[in-house]
Formats: C-alpha cells, sequence, structure tokens
C-alpha cells in the first residue's frame, strides 16, 4: 500500500507547492486538509479544486468556524490575551484546531505522516509540530519548505515551473494569514521595519483618517461570553463576525508591531483584528467592575503567561491547562452589559452595568449619601505603611554612624 501523508492545506504558495515536493521526495500520497476557521476569501471548494490540481489525492475540507470561536477565540478573550501586550494571537489559536483536524484525517485516511508548509523561521513549525506530538505521538512530522530550505523566491519559481494555480506570486510577495479572529500579513516590503504599512495591505479594516459617523454598540456577556450584540442574541462566532464588520469599517484594530518570535528573531508584523480587539476591550472593562481587585491583578499576570503559552506552541501543555480552570472560574460573575462608541480607528467604552457589579455607588460618590467612613483612613496608612517607615528609619540610622 501506498504511503500516506497528511498535509496542512491553506492554498497559498508554500503548501501549494509542498504537494509537488512530498511526492516527488517520498513517493507518497499526498491527501490536503484544508480547515476553515472563518478566513473567508476564497471558497473553500476553490482551495480544494487547487489541491487537486496541485497533486493531491485528495482534498478535505473541515468546517470549524463555530468550534474555532468557541472553544478557541473565547478563552483568548476570557484571557485578554495579547502577546507582548499588542497581538492577539491571531494564528497562534487557529493552530491547536487545524492540528485536531489533521489528526482526525490522518487517522480516517490512514496516513502515518503529518506535514506543514512552514518555514524554519516561523514560530507556526512549532506549534503544529509539537501539537501534533501530543495528539498523535505515533505519527510522523515533515516540514518540506523548511527541511529543503527553500525560500520564497524558489518556491515562486517552482509553481511558475510546474503551471501550479497560486496565488501568491513576484508581485504580491506577501505572506499573509487570517481567520474570523484576525489578520496578519508580513515579508516583502514590510520587512524593512522602516517602511510603513501601504494601504493595500489591508482587508478587514477600512482607512480610519476618513471614517463614517461613530457606531454605538452595546455588547451583552454572561460569563465572559458576548452572548448578543444591541439586544440581539448572537452565538460567539456571530459577536466576532458582526463587531469584525462595525469595528472593521471604522478602521478599529490596526496593529503594526516588532514582536520577538519563539525562534529567537525579532519579526515585523502587520496585523488586523477589529472584532478581537473590540471584544477584549470591551471585556476587560466588564471584568474592571465584577472581578475583585486581587484576583484581577493576579489574573493579569496570568493572562499573560497565557499569551505566551499560546504563542510559543502550548496550547495542550499541562501548564495551559491549568491556567485556563484559573481563569474560568474568573469568569463567574464577568456578565453585563457594556457600551462602547466605535470611531476612527478606536473602540472606546463609555458606559457599563452589570447585576454582578462590585461598583458601590454610595461608598464611590463624593456627594451627600457617601457611605464612606472617612476617620478610618489615617489609621489604615499608618498601618500600611509601616513597614516601610521602619525600613527607612533603619536605613538613616546606619548611614549616619
Amino acid at each position: 500500500m501506498t504511503e500516506r501523508i497528511v498535509l496542512a492545506y491553506s492554498g497559498g504558495l508554500d503548501t501549494s507547492v509542498a504537494i509537488g515536493w512530498i511526492g516527488e521526495a517520498t513517493g507518497a500520497e499526498v491527501i490536503a486538509v484544508a480547515v476553515d476557521v472563518g478566513q473567508g476569501g476564497e471558497s473553500l471548494e476553490d482551495i480544494r479544486q487547487r489541491a487537486l490540481a496541485c497533486g493531491a489525492v485528495e482534498a478535505y475540507v473541515a468546517d470549524a468556524r463555530d468550534e474555532f470561536a468557541n472553544d478557541y477565540a473565547m478563552p483568548t478573550l476570557k484571557a485578554n490575551a495579547l502577546y507582548q501586550g499588542h497581538y492577539p494571537l491571531v494564528s497562534a489559536i487557529s493552530r491547536p484546531v487545524i492540528v485536531k483536524h489533521l489528526v482526525k484525517a490522518a487517522r480516517e485516511f490512514g496516513a502515518t505522516t503529518v506535514a506543514h508548509g512552514c518555514t524554519g523561521k516561523g514560530n507556526d513549525q512549532v506549534r503544529f509540530e509539537v501539537g501534533i506530538q501530543t495528539l498523535g505521538p505515533d505519527l510522523k512530522c515533515i516540514a518540506p519548505v523548511r527541511d529543503l530550505a527553500l525560500t520564497r523566491d524558489k518556491a515562486i519559481a517552482f509553481a511558475e515551473a510546474n503551471n501550479l494555480p497560486i496565488v501568491t506570486t513576484k508581485k504580491n510577495p506577501y505572506s499573509i494569514d487570517q481567520n474570523v479572529w484576525g489578520r496578519a500579513v508580513e515579508t516583502g516590503y514590510l520587512e524593512d521595519i522602516w517602511n510603513a504599512p501601504t494601504k493595500d495591505i489591508y482587508d478587514y479594516t477600512a482607512t480610519p483618517e476618513f471614517p463614517p459617523a461613530p457606531d454605538e454598540v452595546i455588547i451583552t456577556f454572561a460569563q465572559g461570553v458576548p452572548v448578543a450584540i444591541d439586544g440581539h442574541k448572537v452565538t460567539p462566532l456571530q459577536a466576532i463576525q458582526e463587531l469584525n464588520r462595525r469595528a472593521g469599517a471604522q478602521g478599529v484594530g490596526r496593529i503594526d508591531v516588532v514582536e520577538d518570535r519563539l525562534v529567537g528573531i525579532k519579526s515585523r508584523e502587520i496585523y488586523e483584528a477589529p472584532g478581537a480587539m473590540a471584544l477584549i476591550t470591551a471585556h476587560k472593562h466588564l471584568e474592571d467592575i465584577t472581578v475583585e481587585r486581587e484576583q484581577a491583578r493576579f489574573k493579569s499576570t496570568v493572562g499573560q503567561r497565557w499569551a505566551e503559552l499560546v504563542y510559543d506552541g502550548q496550547w495542550f501543555s499541562p501548564l495551559k491547562r491549568s491556567l485556563d480552570a484559573f481563569i474560568e472560574d474568573t469568569q463567574k460573575y464577568v456578565s453585563g452589559d457594556i457600551r462602547m462608541t466605535l470611531h476612527g480607528g478606536q473602540a472606546i467604552v463609555n458606559g457599563r452595568r452589570s447585576d454582578t457589579s462590585l461598583y458601590d455607588f454610595d461608598l464611590a460618590t463624593y456627594d451627600t449619601g457617601d457611605t464612606f467612613d472617612q476617620s478610618q483612613a489615617r489609621g489604615f496608612i499608618e498601618l500600611w505603611g509601616m513597614s516601610s517607615k521602619v525600613a527607612s528609619t533603619r536605613d538613616q540610622r546606619v548611614a549616619g554612624k
């Protein structure tokens, strides 16, 4: 029986070329697996046909849009996860769900090997292979683009020589990855970090310099998950999609950052994540009134570590699982409404309400009806600063000797 290899297939340059490389190098049959995580653009049938035209013996498409939104985007939202304070993990959270379906397809089609089209410079090679090792420890992994050290210009030349129907050409050298949570653009002109991004690279967001009229939106959350927009019930997928549309129209969610890759290099990335950034902003403001102070402070640290783990390909790790349990516990009372205005590239919260709020108007007010006993402040301050006062007294005493 001819060996079968399952290939993570996006329809782009690297994975299209990889089908031919794998066939030539191994003699194996290639089964292309495309996972729909809300990337839009081309129809999945077109992508399927391209895989077959590039030499795949079978092309399998999995509709994972709701799964991705529910099980991957929502945990990211609950963690307020922004890698290095900027990046909402657009690509990083899509890799685990793709891995899950790759392993499933390998079982279904009797494949012994899983291949991906990642280079040796990126993070995705780690995310794919660590995930595959975890979910399918008996499966082998190969990465023809990386292992043959084939550059993008060589890949383009190979595709042209073999008349492969690819999207990326010498005139369009950008590497683009997108899903419903956002869009990532790199390489080409952007590799010179002094170059400003040109308008043509954006797709999810309109130019914020000339926005339409302000758009006010009310997002309703239940235990950290958006369940309604402007009073209309939505699924997580629908919430992301609607805010992609509305926040994107206002230019919200453009990110230009040089980030630290797992492999040790710094890389310039352009991201568009209008729905993700609007939701994270709203969610964080709702947490501000529903999560207790010390719990919130510690959660900020946990969220940062969570983002690092996920960025580094450790979605299925024991530590990530433990952090998930803590984060989920913090969401017990994160329910209520957030009102925000989307305009000119910004998502600004200007109203919040919750039946589980910790905000007490009578304690907070400076007007008549104030229930805060200010007479207790003097003693509190004395005790709060006691250790520093004692240490400072010691320092002055020793310095005076």
